[in-house]
């Protein structure tokens, strides 16, 4: 019967798994058992993933994050890392949403007047619908995000690594070799992809300039995808404007220029963090410990713990 470990916050949303023994382990002290086979890691304060080759019996670990960079460099030779596929869908597109009609609406403008207590400047401002989107990222966030701006009347291009056919939503995705072409005519881009070599530094200078004057930049993936200074420079100009709720380096530092560059609209990393995500961090991870004890694996494998 393979041992495998949860969050204690999943504990208590799971039923009993026929066939397995489930602990609870937060990874903030030492593993409660040696003989682990698979790995549940906490959304938030995983200290202790530093040390998951110290688990000589590990079959697989599973991230409750929809990125996994943080936890590849600790993965023992050969085990696989499942990140978490459909888990923020919905909460991560809703986030994204969320910062592209308040940064069109000129939301924050409202908040400033509220605070200092008087009714603010009413202005005409930018609109969602009508809005050319490009989504760079069209996986699981990806769709969920273009259904809700199909529902906002936006028109909705898809990039992904590969060209491939389109859906429901879009008439086809297009490769990320094709970005450069695209980027001129986008009103709105979204970042919505994980972060790996191939994908740092994928919008940085060049690719900005490239931007058409007032368009926004939403990223809602992870901070490194874009080159912070010369986003920085290019909102600070009036060229362009952000609303990012990942930021490079993060936290962002207090005093750092992007905080009090006009434009730019941050939220501190909590696109999957809803009510959304405990039942459906649960779903998830039930269904791998259910794939592990049927067939002695786990599905939606994205990396593989390599020799070092």
């Amino acid at each position: 019967m393979p041992v495998i470990s949860v969050p204690s916050f999943l504990a208590d949303l799971m039923e009993p798994i026929e066939g397995a023994e489930v602990v609870t382990w937060d990874m903030r002290e030492a593993p409660p058992r040696d003989d682990l086979e698979l790995v549940v890691v906490p959304q938030f304060n995983a200290p202790r993933v530093k040390r998951l080759d110290e688990l000589g019996s590990l079959r697989g670990v599973i991230t409750l994050t929809a990125g996994y960079e943080h936890v590849t460099p600790h993965l023992p030779p050969g085990v696989p890392l499942a990140n978490a596929v459909g888990v923020h869908d919905s909460a991560t597109s809703e986030m994204a949403l969320t910062l592209m009609l308040a940064a069109q609406r000129d939301i924050p403008a409202s908040v400033r007047a509220q605070d200092a207590g008087h009714w603010g400047k009413q202005q005409v401002t930018r609109s969602l619908a009508d809005s050319r989107v490009l989504i760079v990222g069209y996986g699981g966030i990806g769709r969920a995000l273009a259904a809700r701006l199909l529902a906002c009347e936006a028109a909705v291009t898809a990039v992904a690594s590969q060209a491939r056919d389109g859906d429901e939503y879009v008439d086809r995705v297009h490769p990320v070799d094709d970005l450069s072409v695209l980027l001129p005519d986008c009103d709105i881009i979204v970042l919505a992809v994980p972060l790996l070599p191939s994908t740092r530094g994928l919008l940085s200078a060049p690719q900005l300039r490239l931007l058409p004057d007032d368009a926004l930049v939403v990223n809602v993936g992870r901070g490194a995808l874009v080159d912070t200074d010369a986003l920085q420079a290019q909102c600070a100009s009036g060229r362009l404007r952000a609303a990012l709720d990942v930021t490079d380096p993060e936290p962002l530092p207090e005093g750092h220029p992007l905080w009090s560059t006009p434009g730019v609209l941050i939220t501190p990393h909590r696109g999957g963090s809803s009510t959304a995500f405990p039942p459906r961090g649960a779903a998830y991870a039930a269904e791998q410990i259910r794939t592990l004890v049927r067939s002695g694996h786990i599905d939606h494998v994205v990396a593989t713990g390599q020799e070092r």
